[in-house]
């Protein structure tokens, strides 16, 4: 399994990979940032990144997952509800490639705003300042 870091909000949140096409594109970009958006208890951001819906791609996801959304070519990270939940689970607009999940946990996320600069590296490598 592979290993990145999130940064955001001056903290480091780690996440694995798994083994998609997804992840590996994904893997292959890194390190890249952008600036979030928020909608409900999900972060999302455009990446230098574009791979098509996988089969198993799907709107229900767990909190912590990581996916990627095909259409707008996002970094998605499901923390809580977004406007689309039927329950308490996170729902996607649309089906998203999930392609990892965090390991450190997503409280931290919540304190994320709009507009906030977020960058994505390869575990052991530092964001900058």
């Amino acid at each position: 399994m592979k290993n990145i870091n999130i940064s955001v909000n001056n903290f480091i949140i780690k996440a694995e990979l798994n083994d998609s096409s997804t992840a590996q594109a994904i893997w292959n970009a890194l390190p890249f940032s952008g600036t979030v958006n928020r909608w409900g208890d999900e972060i999302y951001f455009k990446i230098p990144v574009h791979v098509e819906q996988e089969p198993d791609a799907k709107q229900e996801v767990d909190i912590g997952d990581l996916g990627f959304w095909p259409v707008g070519d996002a970094f998605c990270i499901f923390f809580g509800r977004t406007p689309v939940s039927k329950n308490d689970k996170p729902r996607a607009y649309s089906p998203v490639n999930i392609f990892g999940r965090i390991v450190d946990g997503t409280l931290k996320f919540k304190t994320v705003q709009s507009g906030t600069k977020i960058q994505v590296l390869k575990e052991n490598s530092f964001p900058d300042e």
